[in-house]
């Protein structure tokens, strides 16, 4: 019996020690991402320096710490975890993204967007499978297969454009600023989507049939995951508009809008489709249907928390990315043969660079056929802009390539911990020199006119205040929409020519005869006596 009750405190004291230094790992992540912040915002006027390259910055400060303190055997705090990326990271920062997408914009580039965001991703794949294909071979880096190589051309497809945004500025160039915005997200979605579909097939042996049936699993992820988002935000905007909890509590809008969006997220991974797709439109249909149901309080309280949810979790992720970097685990597999580690990162880099340049210069190029107006034209200095936007690889990037090559955040193959090690360095070096380098790029192609330069905004800045100028949930006034001259169109070739206000003019009109009287929005949504927003006018009249 003494015995018995020795072990068991044994135990307790072993559960509790555990509990305890997992309780100050999270006390010092904490005070690292407050330490990004502050960081953050004291550099705030050297705009080539953001959030995401001092929280790697950061990062490997601390890795270079902890290392030192253990002795080599540990650089990092906390075990990387697919879950903890894909179930509660990523989702705020994509549904911020579709949330506050200024949908005017979006949507008028809409087919330029997808040119790039879906088949120039495919492109850019292809290259990247490949090269990677011919040239590893050669060099004998391991034991990997067909899929292998395919999830490497997915994992190297994927984008990190914050940078690029940091610089651009909507007013000055509001074409370049959504085609880079918008190719940014549905190219995060398709890597994804292109990543899911590869580990769901047997690629070991391909012939046609195994190709037909990949692209049509591709197809069917991309569309339906696509209508799962929109059905979710309808549902959202329907029983918001209905059941108005603004009667009686704003707490409850808020709450059911952010469970509405994980909802939609988590029913994506439900059914194996792209999460990061659905509730990308869920977050565009719930700006456009469900904002507008809510209370005025309710609309400044969501605005301001997906902002911050969305700008926490990036902190967090490239946080840990850099104190992953120097993680001695997998650095140990490859300490035997430094220089093929570094020309595996140097092949990665070059593929991604001509992968980028071998889709943006030719669809500009096709997408410019289609435009009449010199203004909507993407000229070569957009092009070569876009181009560099692209070239920054992060965290999607980072999750991929340690869902493929890793078992619960840990490596144990040489070769494993090669692509694992080649993609840390590909990241890091793209996002810091390249992301040092876009300002001055930017300015040198795309000199501000001078009445911008002389403008300068009074208001106070936000975590997300770069994506501000696209990011707005405002649409056209009625009388903007009435002042559109939009001609029908009488051919093929004039619907493609003018798509930007042909679409949009069809749209509008048929949203709302149809969609708005059932599902709300601006200018259908009546005023209910006894709202919260009734009862603040009164205080002031």
């Amino acid at each position: 019996m003494g015995f018995e009750l020795g072990s068991v405190l044994t135990k307790l004291g072993m559960v509790s020690t555990s509990d305890h230094s997992s309780v100050v790992s999270m006390n010092l992540f904490v005070a690292l991402l407050c330490a990004c912040i502050v960081l953050g915002h004291l550099l705030e006027e050297h705009r080539w320096m953001n959030e995401s390259i001092t929280a790697l910055a950061i990062g490997l400060c601390t890795g270079i710490v902890i290392l030192l303190t253990t002795g080599g055997r540990s650089s990092h705090i906390l075990v990387f975890s697919e879950d903890l990326f894909f179930i509660y990271l990523l989702p705020p920062i994509i549904f911020n993204a579709g949330f506050q997408v200024k949908k005017k914009q979006f949507f008028r580039n809409f087919m330029t967007i997808m040119l790039f965001g879906a088949i120039g991703t495919l492109i850019s794949f292809g290259i990247i499978s490949l090269g990677a294909i011919h040239f590893f071979k050669k060099m004998n880096i391991g034991s990997l297969d067909i899929g292998d190589y395919l999830a490497i051309g997915a994992i190297f497809s994927a984008t990190d454009s914050v940078c690029t945004l940091q610089v651009l500025n909507q007013d000055e160039t509001p074409l370049l600023y959504s085609l880079v915005f918008g190719e940014g997200v549905v190219n995060d979605a398709t890597s994804v989507v292109l990543f899911n579909a590869i580990q769901s097939f047997d690629l070991s042996h391909i012939d046609s049939s195994i190709a037909l049936q990949f692209i049509g699993n591709f197809l069917y992820l991309f569309v339906t995951s696509t209508m799962l988002g929109v059905l979710a935000g309808l549902l959202s905007a329907y029983t918001i508009k209905k059941l108005y909890f603004g009667r009686h509590s704003t707490d409850r809008e808020v709450a059911i809008m952010i469970l509405m969006a994980y909802l939609s997220y988590m029913l994506a991974e439900l059914f194996y489709l792209s999460a990061i797709l659905t509730v990308f439109f869920c977050g565009i249909v719930m700006s456009h249907y469900t904002w507008h149901n809510v209370t005025e309080s309710s609309r400044v309280t969501t605005k301001h928390a997906f902002a911050t949810l969305s700008f926490v979790a990036e902190i967090f992720i490239f946080l840990y990315v850099g104190m992953d970097a120097l993680d001695i685990e997998k650095w140990r597999f490859v300490s035997d043969s430094p220089g093929k580690s570094v020309g595996v990162s140097s092949i990665l880099l070059g593929l991604v660079l001509v992968g980028r340049a071998a889709f943006v210069f030719p669809l500009s190029f096709l997408s410019n056929l289609t435009k009449k107006s010199s203004s909507e034209k993407i000229d070569i200095k957009e092009q070569v802009t876009i181009w560099w936007a692209g070239l920054m690889r992060g965290a999607v990037s980072m999750a991929l390539a340690y869902n493929q090559f890793t078992r619960a955040g840990h490596t144990q193959l040489r070769d494993n911990a090669i692509m694992i090690t080649s993609t840390i360095s590909v990241v890091l070096f793209s996002t810091v020199v390249f992301g040092l380098m876009t300002q001055p790029l930017v300015r040198l192609l795309l000199p501000p006119p001078k009445p911008f330069t002389s403008m300068i905004s009074s208001e106070p800045n936000t975590p997300k205040s770069f994506l501000v100028p696209l990011l707005g949930n405002g649409e056209e006034t009625e009388t903007e929409q009435a002042s559109h001259n939009v001609p029908r169109p009488t051919s093929l070739r004039m619907l493609l020519s003018t798509p930007s206000h042909t679409v949009h003019h069809y749209w509008r009109k048929f949203d709302n005869a149809f969609m708005r009287p059932v599902f709300g929005g601006r200018g259908f949504v009546p005023f209910i006596p006894g709202s919260p927003t009734e009862q603040n006018l009164g205080q002031w009249r």
